[in-house]
Parts: structure tokens; sequence; C-alpha cells
């Protein structure tokens, strides 16, 4: 029969619980404070090789000898990522890497994504136009609000705007 360990008695092997825990590392705490964010998953664009998160890389996907951009990420099959750029596709034709990432014979139609690129690339540029412009060029939200002087460093009631007495 074993004898049963006595709390606080002679013992050659403490119990795991008796330890104290280890100090956490100041990252670990400081994600703790602030909210820790969740961990992304991390893909390869196979146009530059650079590693970055999925969410900044578009998928696409071989279907019938052509390349299809899946935006929703739910078509089936193999799937091989690629920056929304395209230098990013223009490089990757060139290195043939869309058959080889998709484990697919010959060559593939890239009119699709090519597509799907140009239409991303001309809605970008046309959400920028749509923004008011002043005549500093600045726009809307960014020029200074007409209470604030600036070059006196005073607000509209004629306060100091430092913070130091």
């Amino acid at each position: 029969m074993v004898p049963r360990r006595v709390p606080g008695g002679p013992c050659r092997r403490p119990f795991p619980g008796d330890l104290p825990l280890p100090a956490a590392p100041r990252q670990v705490q400081r994600d703790r404070l602030m909210g820790a964010r969740r961990a992304e998953p991390v893909r390869t664009c196979v146009g530059c090789r650079a590693r970055v998160a999925r969410s900044d890389l578009m998928r696409t996907v071989a279907v019938g000898g052509e390349l299809r951009p899946d935006v929703r990420r739910r078509m089936p099959g193999r799937g091989a990522h690629l920056h929304p750029d395209l230098a990013c596709l223009d490089l990757a034709e060139r290195r043939r890497a869309f058959p080889r990432a998709l484990r697919v014979a010959g060559p593939l139609g890239l009119e699709h994504v090519r597509a799907h690129l140009v239409q991303q690339r001309t809605a970008g540029e046309q959400r920028r136009t749509d923004r008011p412009r002043t005549d500093a060029g600045l726009t809307e939200d960014r020029t200074t609000s007409p209470d604030v002087d600036t070059e006196a460093g005073r607000d509209s009631d004629d306060r100091a705007m430092s913070t130091q007495p």
C-alpha cells in the first residue's frame, strides 16, 4: 500500500498544482490587457512569393482550363493565392506559377482574373475621385475646423492650446 501524501508534509516530488505558475512574458501580458488579436492564416502569393495574411490575397481556382477569381473563397478545389495587383498576375504568368500551384497540366486562361483585377482597380479609382476636394487640394475630412487658429496656438475663445500650465 502506498502512503497518502499529507499536505505540507515531506515529499520528494511536488504535485503540479503545488508549483507556482511561471511569469507570463511581457508580450502575453500586454495582449491580455489590450485584448488579444486572433491569429490569421498566412498564404504565399504565387506571383511575388511574399507571405502575407490570407485576407490580403485573392484566391483563384482552375475551372475547366480557365483560372477564375474566387471572391467568396468558397469554390471547390485547390486554390492559388495572389495579390490583387496586375503586376503580381503578370509575374505569376511569366513564371508559369498557376499550373504548378494548382497541380494541373497545361497553361490556364487568365482572362477572367485579369478582367476582375482591372474592374477592381477602376472601381477603386472611381471611389477616390468621388471624394469632395477643397481649394487646398485636401479632402473635406482632413481640413481643420475654423475655430482653431493654428499659427497663434489659440482656439476660438483665446485660451492657449498647450496642456502645460
